[in-house]
């Protein structure tokens, strides 16, 4: 398991919504992160079947994130031809495949954690650093990035060691959307079935 998968792994629980009445801050933001590591430990460490893990860190994506926004990063330019039942339908889609995708990877971080190690205010956001730590790996640099532009605080981004995960979901759904040459609903389609 390298640092990159760990980015990719995490992101299926891309999580940070608090609960009702906090306000987006520094000690909120520094929760919701402690929130989303609580909720994703709940599920590694549940002993369910994979199927069932899978449907559980779906639960988590859609709870945490930010879903309308990083889908339609993810599908790019294309977002601004798309009908809104298309971008609901590909927003749901791609929610499941993220799930499925990185969701595979999560046992392997059992006994690992992750360490708020710093909070502060960007423009209209805040940045919420960790060090992840994960069995036999030197500790890493994670970064999340929170903000309360859909009307509730989420997670819309992270970094890992400079890995930007919105532009690595971007290059990949876009050479699905290339490979479907441009077809919506048929990446839509595949959307449902890979991962």
């Amino acid at each position: 398991m390298n640092r990159r998968n760990f980015l990719l792994s995490l992101s299926a629980g891309l999580a940070l919504a608090p609960a009702a009445g906090w306000a987006l801050d520094n000690a909120g933001a520094s929760r919701l992160i402690d929130t989303l590591v609580k909720d994703i430990n709940g599920v590694i460490e549940s002993g369910k079947g994979e199927t069932a893990m899978f449907r559980e860190f779906e639960r988590i994506f859609a709870r945490y994130s930010d879903t309308s926004y990083i889908a339609a990063y993810a599908m790019g330019v294309e977002a601004r031809r798309a009908s809104n039942s298309q971008k609901k339908a590909f927003s749901k889609a791609f929610q499941g495949y993220i799930s499925r995708k990185y969701g595979r990877r999560f046992r392997e971080f059992i006994g690992g954690r992750l360490e708020v190690t710093g909070v502060k205010k960007v423009k209209k956001w805040y940045e919420v650093d960790t060090v992840a730590y994960l069995q036999g790996q030197a500790p890493f640099k994670v970064t999340f990035l929170v903000s309360d532009r859909s009307g509730q605080d989420r997670f819309f981004n992270m970094y890992i060691e400079g890995v930007n995960l919105l532009l690595t979901e971007r290059t990949e759904i876009g050479a699905i959307i290339d490979r479907n040459k441009g077809d919506i609903d048929k990446t839509i389609a595949q959307l449902k079935t890979l991962g």
